[in-house]
């Protein structure tokens, strides 16, 4: 049935191919037996052959394959608009955009309309027009379907001119026409957008003014404009985007908008780790010669990855403006960045990521919070910190046994050489652009982490080791079992004790 069906489509696709080569005018496109179809129909039945023939319908969206897409389905498949409702970096406008993937490759429109006039139902004066005096020579273009996306941020000095459409003075000047004839109508973004899917980013931010010019298109498809009496029965797939918080921010849908607004569909953040490493790994700008030359472990792709969980359950930060995606993105650069800038110090041709890179990734988490009172008390780079830190204690807990505050004496836990080590030995230091070899030796002089990594992860690839011995110790220092001090260029592992009588 699958195979049926895809020689079906690859049949209608030659079709359209022939006829658009063969088809230049309005007759020739009749003559081919080419049937229009609105922009809904055109978005359904696409979507309905996609689904028969088990094919991915929002590629590169990772996360909500049983969430948001299911239900986006399902307004497309009930020829809906639709507006995204989440909090920021959760994928909305990239849905929105993947929806031009759902359209025809190609559709014909009259040559030199500025809506975008469908040659077999022409609606603009200017293509009825041409239509009436040419015939079936009337021109045709075809338009492909990635110029049949619109996009507008809802900005609050947008107008409704921008949108609708108004009187063009110069257009009236030059024509030598009065502004009682409607050849003087400049349109606007909407009108433009005819056979188009447009979408309206963040629709609270508009005036409710602006937004009440809305409804007829939402109902009625039509608009009016400067008083006019043009009723232009525009075709168009309309998805808006909004944030929840904006609600009672900065302005709000107003009751009859959201009432015309077919379907209103949740989007959230990714819900395991596995998903948004996906995300970022898809996301993520690097070159060729960053994946080259750094190594990336497993568990340091796991510990950015969960700096965001920690965030979203941070009582520091604001959960309500959420933490987007574009976090982790921008701090997987930047933990990339900051081992590709050892290299270049040191001359060495390539490294391994190590977990004190990630005080470089602290710029990309203070820019992209919003702190409560407490967290301003706090400060932004302290409140980064703490949410590193939150991290390698909610991972170190999936891998070794709990670190318990208080200990029975004479009792002897996993750690406990890896501590007496360090009150013999008085601790050592781990500098930020240490070469490679002076990096694995000075971890490798610490036995009893080689003792801990053979019991509890006996199958740990050797690139990944040293990683995980850093992970430990600092695991180590959260719980308060070692103390961690910042020196110069670099990081200071003590014993607690130790470091108390050196304080003193």
């Amino acid at each position: 049935m699958r195979i049926t069906k895809q020689i079906e489509k690859n049949e209608l696709d030659n079709t359209i191919f022939l006829i658009m080569n063969k088809s230049k005018t309005l007759g020739e496109l009749k003559k081919a037996g080419y049937k229009s179809q609105s922009i809904k129909d055109e978005l359904r039945n696409n979507l309905i052959e996609k689904i028969q023939n088990r094919e991915t319908t929002f590629e590169g969206v990772h996360g909500f394959e049983k969430t948001v897409i299911p239900e986006l389905e399902r307004a497309i498949l009930s020829r809906h608009n639709i507006n995204l409702l989440g909090l920021r970096g959760q994928a909305k406008t990239r849905l929105a955009r993947k929806m031009t993937e759902l359209l025809d490759e190609y559709i014909p429109v009259v040559a030199g309309s500025d809506i975008n006039d469908d040659p077999l139902n022409p609606i603009s004066r200017f293509a009825q027009e041409l239509i009436d005096e040419k015939g079936d020579k009337t021109p045709i273009n075809w338009m492909h379907r990635d110029e049949r996306f619109f996009e507008k941020l809802a900005t609050p000095d947008v107008t409704v001119a921008d949108l609708i459409g108004d009187i063009d003075p110069i257009k009236a000047a030059n024509l030598k026409l009065s502004y009682a004839d409607d050849r003087v109508i400049h349109y606007g973004m909407i009108p433009r957008a005819n056979r188009c899917i447009f979408v309206i980013n963040e629709i609270p931010d508009l005036q409710a003014r602006i937004q009440v010019s809305l409804f007829n298109i939402l109902q009625e498809g039509d608009v009016q404009i400067r008083g006019f009496k043009v009723r232009l029965p525009l075709d168009m797939q309309f998805i808006f985007t909004a944030n929840p918080e904006d609600y009672t921010n900065r302005g709000s849908i107003v009751t009859p908008l959201k009432d015309r607004i077919g379907s209103q569909i949740l989007t959230h953040y990714p819900e395991d780790i596995e998903t948004a490493k996906r995300i970022t790994h898809q996301e993520a700008k690097s070159d060729e010669a960053q994946d080259s030359s750094i190594y990336v472990p497993k568990l340091a792709k796991d510990l950015l990855e969960q700096i965001s969980f920690e965030a979203r359950d941070s009582e520091y930060i604001d959960a309500k403006s959420g933490i987007s995606a574009r976090m982790s993105i921008t701090a997987y650069e930047n933990l990339l960045s900051s081992a590709e800038r050892r290299c270049l110090i040191i001359g060495e041709k390539k490294t391994s990521v190590r977990l004190s890179d990630f005080m470089g990734i602290i710029p990309s988490i203070t820019g992209k919070v919003e702190l409560v009172y407490e967290g301003e008390q706090e400060g932004a780079g302290n409140v980064a910190l703490s949410l590193i830190g939150d991290a390698v204690k909610s991972l170190f807990q999936e891998f070794f046994p709990d670190i318990q505050k208080l200990e029975k004496q004479d009792e002897k836990t996993p750690y406990h050489d890896t501590l007496e080590w360090f009150f013999a030995e008085s601790g050592f230091e781990l500098m930020d652009d240490s070469s490679e070899k002076l990096y694995k030796t000075t971890l490798d002089d610490v036995l009893p982490l080689d003792e801990l990594l053979d019991t509890y992860k006996p199958d740990l690839d050797k690139k990944d080791r040293y990683f995980w011995k850093e992970f430990i110790l600092w695991a180590l220092v959260e719980y308060s079992k070692l103390s961690k001090q910042r020196v110069d260029e670099g990081y200071q592992f003590k014993d607690t004790f130790g470091s108390y009588i050196s304080n003193l």
